[in-house]
């Protein structure tokens, strides 16, 4: 699997990509002062965009079904987890614009060649935002695991004491 959007992955049978383009920005507000450059100032991180580009060759990588299944996936309008493959967490995404061209045709109007061109747009904050902070989590879990094993080890001592006495 080279990545999976969703519940839906991107690998040879289905959506096989030729092309990642991750397109990060920053904002910077500009005020023209009087014969001096603009002053600017920084506003913040914008939204980063991922674009993938590929090529469907139905007898050896997926086909139309393929492309119309992430349209279906699209057409919800709701934000999906972004992983790749090497398990790189990219974070919440919405798709921005799904393009395909169809060439090289059978007799019957069917293409031997969908070329597909995919913006995916990140809408989370960060992924801080997206996992919470996981030093909390973590230390939240240690505190519940050792209070477990502490009524554990007292209700073992309880019965242990019945038993015995």
């Amino acid at each position: 699997m080279m990545m999976i959007y969703g519940m839906l992955p991107f690998m040879r049978q289905t959506l096989p990509y030729s092309q990642l383009i991750h397109d990060s920005n920053w904002n910077w507000a500009s005020n023209s002062r009087v014969g001096r450059r603009p002053a600017v100032q920084f506003t913040g991180k914008s939204n980063d965009k991922i674009t993938l580009n590929g090529e469907l060759r139905p007898e050896i990588t997926g086909g139309p079904v393929n492309a119309q299944a992430f349209q279906l996936l699209a057409d919800q309008g709701r934000a999906w987890p972004l992983i790749g493959g090497d398990g790189t967490i990219y974070g919440m995404y919405v798709v921005e614009n799904f393009k395909t061209t169809h060439s090289d045709f059978y007799a019957d109007g069917s293409a031997r060649v969908i070329a597909f061109n995919l913006t995916l747009l990140r809408v989370d904050e960060s992924l801080v935002s997206m996992f919470g902070d996981l030093k909390a989590q973590g230390s939240d879990l240690w505190t519940k695991a050792e209070a477990a094993v502490g009524r554990l080890s007292s209700g073992i001592s309880d019965v242990v004491s019945r038993a015995g006495g």
